[in-house]
């Protein structure tokens, strides 16, 4: 049986997950979708779409899609659907685990790699997070959660931005992105997104062959030519900046930074550094990927992470006349630049 694909639909409370959801239910793209909640009480699809039937775990819907509520551990839930999938005795295409507003998505990825049995039986596509507009920067200034759930975004949906000033949307792209420069932003109007952006994304394969993103960290100019500026007290970018001109620095604990270089990796001072980075730093890590020359082999080796776990794998080799270079981008909470990049450094033959 081929792998079934898994997405972790995020987002803080009242971002508009369950909007998005209901639209991807009921369009008709003859997917067969079970969807998880991860129930917390505070906010469940709504029950025009699901039978709200509290005996049942497992609802069968109309359309074939089937909705699970979690009761107990996740990775039960998951074993009991690929389990009946197997026998034949409930039929779907693809897994969408939605999260409650106030949950951290590192542990529910690290489910699909800790266990063993969910690992062969489950490939987790990617993190989808629904930011909102209107409320997004108190959220971000004031919630811990709200800063992880971005920086751990393969996809940000940016929701409500017809509530908002255009200057304000442009503001809070641009912390986004500083906040997780690797996850594409869009604007999504009452959940209406097309189904090519929400799955199939291949954004998060620790166990998996990976297509490399030809655009995964391309200069762009809004990063004055290097993801890891730091915006200074004389940045006057209008995300820095209040209505009434004042300057205003957001100090958020989940930042990016990028490290890169020409120069080839040694792979065992590099597994050694990330082994002893990861030991200590790792809970702080949320998401780190890269495109990596390593010395010994002509091909080009991607390296994703989450928190403690990390993996490699050979990707496709460099083309002729290529630049054969290394990027690699770290996402976390107050993570020390410094070490890291020094670290990096001293990792190149």
């Amino acid at each position: 049986m081929s792998l079934i694909p898994a997405t972790i639909l995020t987002g803080f409370l009242g971002s508009g997950k369950t909007t998005l959801l209901k639209r991807v239910l009921q369009e008709a793209h003859g997917q067969k979708i079970a969807v998880i909640e991860n129930e917390f009480g505070e906010e469940n699809i709504d029950s025009d779409i699901l039978v709200s039937d509290t005996r049942e775990q497992i609802i069968q819907m109309s359309n074939g899609c089937i909705c699970c509520t979690i009761r107990e551990d996740l990775r039960a839930t998951l074993r009991d659907l690929a389990e009946k999938k197997r026998k034949g005795e409930l039929d779907f295409d693809r897994v969408v685990i939605e999260t409650t507003g106030l949950a951290d998505p590192g542990p529910v990825a690290q489910t699909f790699f800790m266990d063993d049995e969910i690992a062969e039986s489950y490939l987790l596509d990617s993190i989808l997070t629904l930011v909102d507009a209107k409320h997004a920067a108190l959220q971000l200034d004031e919630r811990q959660e709200a800063r992880r759930q971005v920086g751990f975004a393969d996809q940000i949906f940016i929701s409500k931005t017809d509530l908002v000033a255009t200057d304000e949307v442009a503001a809070l792209m641009h912390r986004l992105t500083h906040m997780n420069p690797r996850a594409p932003q869009k604007a999504v109007h009452f959940g209406e997104v097309a189904l090519r952006e929400v799955f199939d994304l291949r954004g998060f394969n620790l166990n998996a062959k990976l297509d490399i993103d030809p655009d995964f960290l391309k200069e762009e100019e809004h990063d004055h030519h290097d993801h890891d500026h730091d915006h200074g007290e004389h940045c006057d970018h209008p995300s820095h900046l209040h209505e009434s001109g004042q300057h205003h620095h957001h100090d958020d604990d989940v930042k990016s930074f990028v490290f890169k270089s020409e120069r080839a990796f040694d792979p065992a001072k590099l597994e050694d550094f990330l082994g002893a980075i990861v030991n200590i730093y790792g809970p702080r890590m949320l998401r780190y990927k890269g495109v990596l020359y390593m010395k010994g082999t002509d091909r080009k080796v991607i390296f994703q992470g989450v928190h403690q776990l990390m993996g490699s794998d050979l990707g496709p080799p460099w083309a002729e006349g290529e630049q054969q270079s290394s990027k690699m981008v770290f996402i976390g909470i107050d993570l020390p630049k410094d070490i890291f990049l020094q670290g990096m450094q001293q990792c190149l033959v």
